[in-house]
């Protein structure tokens, strides 16, 4: 998926020194691959990734000052003249002259990092993944509740808040509320965080904003979690609702599966401990304990010797 990322964003986030920026603040990219260039200085443009953000590392710029000073000049004004977004350099490595007048020439940003090239390489790639990854806005909140990312939903009213907020007291750590931002960062990996402008903020019906890093501190809350459980507050009774614990009901977010449990809430309920004990119970079964499976089989294994 193509995104516009600005280069200031990212060098604030891969801790890049500018080079040369310009007057290109922002760069259109479609890919979390990185290419290394060595072969479009040799000279091959066949099949050159231009589309890709370009690292130089040591075998690139070794290899340019090796090269004749025009043959030199010609390469770098046809890679600069190329479409890309932007050139990294690892190791701090100090460009030759004509690769600045070459960026300068076609207004290419470069930025350089002292990190190893493949360090900086791994760096980037994971930050574009980040930055590249679908994503959708979803109404509900998010807890990190024993470990298990809880993407928590609901009509307006049914007390996702009022639940977050009392998980919050007793220890637990607090991602979104209301709205919340899910990447999909993988086939099977979703993550969820809270919009910026919103960040460690919560509405109580009744009392308004407050924020919860002000008032229970840094420790209460986590920027981002991944998706591992849904659980939907449903006000009132369900006819149709599991009692055992064994059947598998999910929802699909981004093409991904998240189990989901469906929780009646009446008045006078705690339903934060009982989200606490559907957090545990869901590690249980992670690997491979589970209370409903337990009963279900014993009460097979009582038919079967009746």
């Amino acid at each position: 998926m193509k995104r516009i990322i600005k280069m200031s964003d990212m060098a604030k986030a891969l801790n890049l020194s500018v080079v040369f920026m310009g007057s290109r603040e922002v760069a259109e990219i479609d890919s979390s691959d990185l290419n290394r260039p060595g072969l479009q200085m040799a000279g091959f443009f066949e099949y050159f990734a231009v589309n890709r953000v370009q690292l130089f590392g040591m075998v690139e710029m070794t290899y340019l000052q090796t090269l004749a000073p025009d043959e030199r000049k010609k390469m770098l004004d046809k890679f600069f003249g190329s479409p890309i977004p932007c050139v990294l350099i690892g190791r701090n490595l100090s460009p030759p002259d004509d690769f600045l007048e070459a960026a300068r020439k076609h207004n290419v940003p470069v930025l350089m990092s002292g990190l190893t090239t493949t360090k900086l390489s791994h760096k980037a790639s994971i930050y574009l993944d980040e930055i590249l990854a679908p994503s959708i806005s979803r109404h509900g909140g998010l807890m990190d509740v024993y470990g298990v990312g809880i993407f928590i939903t609901g009509d307006s009213g049914v007390g996702k808040s009022e639940t977050a907020l009392e998980l919050v007291k007793r220890g637990h750590r607090f991602a979104a509320d209301d709205v919340v931002e899910i990447h999909k960062l993988s086939d099977d990996t979703l993550v969820g965080r809270s919009p910026d402008i919103i960040r460690h903020m919560m509405e109580i019906r009744g009392i308004g904003i407050v924020d919860v890093s002000v008032l229970y501190g840094m420790g209460s809350i986590v920027r981002e979690k991944e998706i591992t459980l849904s659980i939907h507050l449903e006000p009132g009774d369900i006819s149709d609702i599991d009692r055992i614990g064994t059947a598998e009901k999910y929802i699909t977010l981004l093409g991904v599966k998240v189990p989901q449990i469906t929780l009646p809430v009446r008045p006078g309920r705690n339903v934060a401990i009982v989200l606490e004990v559907a957090a545990m119970n869901f590690r249980l079964k992670s690997i491979g304990q589970g209370g409903g499976e337990w009963l279900a089989q014993n009460i097979m294994d009582v038919i079967q010797q009746s």
